[in-house]
């Protein structure tokens, strides 16, 4: 398989050359040149290693198979169980993971992809992410204490969570935390900037662990697949995806693509809803992120409308033909925690509920997904006075000292900061 930009479709990549370069060099994104297409009825009974290489192999083909097979087990050996919350109504838990968030996966994988390809170079290699909450801590875990592999891990000062904060913090190790003063987007803008620095790239081997990743949306596909396998419905089900920077959507229509059934995908936003107004008006028109309680999700430039308008031949019609899109208030978020909780006794976090919002409004059969254990949240729901489970998984990022260096907005300083560190 090979890769090409969203900007060029001439130069094309090995799956090596795009996971390393995290971007291209004219700033597109990358995007596989085909998408394989895969029997749907093979898929069932397989073990989600199992199933994960049946979607997943055709897109790392020079990844050896006893080596991707190690990959896979590692990444997937956790349970996404699809749960009923109440009539057609139904839970794609992506929380159980070892930082209780659905980047466990995406995460996983790209950590083990660059540990085989790193193998072959003799300089460290320096992993960086933007994150606005969950990514971060997720590539911290699966990237820590590897010795060939340094991660560099950027985040809003004030727009995390004091439990998100402390996962990405208190690792130490070949992991550093960067406390950006400013939003999510000007992380990402930091980490763009670097890639296309040519002077940092001549000395630092760069890449990104964020979805513009391919490791990291491909590999995303995988539980929409696997979802699918639980599903008891006769018809297609609706999937409403909690939805900031759009790697997790675009990674359900690359498994649509490849034969899964969907009647509809739902784009559930929060306030920042530059991709709701697109749908609207048909012109797309980015914007500074506003912080709100589903702070994953307030990303004001999604990077990944690039891949999702170019699968859609930049065509708006196109893109509504199979894409819905609602926008929810904070007020709307806490609602429907407290009345799902009440009604059925399922509790949601603020992303997982502005995906049943979407679903709750589209309304027709179908699964919401629950990208993060509600306790990563509890200072935000603590009000509505409901029952919040400490998992296990949390006790390992408790009582640790927070390491963390503060930078401003400015490229300069944090060319400086990689070029010292």
């Amino acid at each position: 398989m090979n890769y090409f930009s969203t900007k060029d479709n001439t130069t094309k990549y090995t799956p090596r050359e795009a996971v390393f370069r995290g971007l291209p060099p004219d700033n597109g994104l990358f995007m596989p040149e085909s998408i394989p297409g895969i029997q749907i009825d093979t898929l069932k009974g397989l073990s989600l290693p199992e199933l994960g290489k049946k979607v997943l192999e055709g897109y790392f083909d020079d990844i050896p198979g006893n080596v991707f097979d190690a990959i896979l087990q590692s990444c997937l050996n956790f349970d996404i169980p699809l749960k009923e919350v109440s009539p057609d109504v139904y839970v794609l838990e992506l929380f159980h993971g070892p930082t209780m968030a659905f980047k466990d996966v995406g995460a996983g994988f790209l950590a083990g992809c660059l540990n085989y390809y790193a193998r072959e170079i003799d300089r460290k290699v320096v992993v960086l992410v933007a994150t606005s909450g969950d990514t971060g801590s997720a590539v911290a875990n699966g990237f820590y204490g590897q010795s060939n592999i340094e991660v560099v891990i950027l985040y809003p000062n004030g727009k995390v969570t004091p439990f998100q904060e402390q996962q990405m913090t208190t690792l130490g190790g070949n992991i550093s935390a960067v406390k950006v003063d400013g939003t999510f987007d000007d992380c990402q803008r930091l980490v763009k900037s670097a890639f296309l620095d040519k002077t940092l790239n001549e000395k630092l081997v760069l890449t990104s662990a964020n979805s513009i990743n391919i490791a990291r949306f491909l590999s995303q596909s995988i539980y929409y697949f696997h979802a699918y396998n639980q599903w008891g419905g006769n018809d297609a089900p609706v999937f409403s995806v909690p939805s900031g920077n759009f790697g997790n959507l675009t990674a359900g229509l690359i498994a649509n693509k490849m034969s899964m059934p969907v009647d509809r995908f739902i784009a559930s936003v929060n306030i920042n809803r530059t991709f709701t107004d697109y749908l609207e008006s048909g012109e797309y028109d980015p914007r500074g992120s506003v912080p709100t309680l589903s702070n994953a999700m307030d990303v004001g430039d999604p990077s990944n409308f690039r891949r999702i308008d170019h699968l859609f031949h930049h065509h708006v019609e196109e893109v509504r033909s199979e894409i819905t899109s609602y926008s929810f208030t904070d007020d709307d978020t806490l609602q429907a925690i407290k009345d799902v909780y009440e009604n059925s006794g399922y509790l949601m976090d603020p992303h997982g509920a502005v995906g049943y919002l979407g679903l709750k409004k589209y309304g027709r059969p179908g699964i919401f997904l629950e990208t993060a254990h509600p306790y990563k949240f509890h200072e935000s729901i603590d009000s509505l006075e409901v029952d919040i489970p400490i998992p296990d998984q949390a006790a390992k990022f408790q009582g640790g000292e927070p390491r963390f260096t503060s930078i401003g907005r400015s490229f300069e300083e944090f060319r400086e900061f990689l070029t010292n560190s």
